[in-house]
């Protein structure tokens, strides 16, 4: 699938990208090649196989679930600026 030039414009406002106009025929190869690829992965038939789940089927080594600090919430909330009912107050930072 090739792209216009005229394509070029549209999509980096989409992607909210400033693109200069001596380089829109760059970006007009580029993102041709790419859907170019695209469109060959898509005629690939893949009918009988597999998805996977990991593609290496690695297994991970896990630790046990074990407890190994010491509870030292008291100590940490006599260092807090503000507190209240045993939870830290921080700044409303989301509006």
């Amino acid at each position: 699938m090739a792209l216009d030039r005229s394509d070029i414009p549209n999509i980096a406002d989409l992607a909210r990208l400033a693109i200069a106009e001596n380089d829109i025929p760059q970006y007009q190869q580029e993102l041709s090649n790419i859907l170019e690829l695209v469109e060959q992965m898509n005629a690939v038939n893949t009918d009988d196989v597999q998805p996977l789940a990991h593609p290496t089927d690695a297994v991970q080594r896990l630790r046990a679930d074990e407890v190994t600090e010491t509870n030292q919430r008291e100590k940490y909330m006599q260092c807090a600026p503000a507190k209240e009912e045993g939870l830290f107050l921080v700044p409303k930072v989301i509006e």
